[in-house]
């Protein structure tokens, strides 16, 4: 026998088994059906806990949404009433009805000539 085929002879041989046989088959087919089991249960507790978790999300952005409508309602009634008082403290401050009020309610009247002194 040549060297290149005694090589080739001694690379094909296994000298010990890579893994131990199994003692009992059913023994092992217990560890792997409950190892199994195991995962799947652990898997549908991630798939729960997640499928949760969208539901309370989606729940907390209908939550927003409606405190944002409420929000923007407030906004726009508080705009709102910001203009009328604006236009009332323009009516207030009108100097024609200033002087209707201190004419009717005061007894004030225009000055006459003479009157008015200037301060300097």
């Amino acid at each position: 026998m040549n060297r290149s085929a005694g090589a080739a002879a001694r690379a094909l041989t296994v000298r010990r088994p890579l893994a131990r046989p199994a003692a009992h088959p059913a023994r092992l087919l217990r560890a792997m059906r409950g190892w199994l089991v195991r995962r799947a249960l652990v898997l549908g507790a991630v798939l729960v806990a997640l499928c949760m978790l969208q539901v309370w999300l989606r729940l907390q952005v209908t939550h927003l949404g409606y405190e944002l409508s409420a929000a923007r309602d407030m906004q726009l009634r508080l705009e709102h009433e910001q203009r009328e008082l604006e236009v009332e403290l323009a009516t207030l401050h009108d100097p024609g009805r200033l002087g209707d009020i201190a004419r009717r309610r005061l007894g004030m009247q225009e000055p006459g000539k003479g009157q008015v002194v200037i301060l300097r």
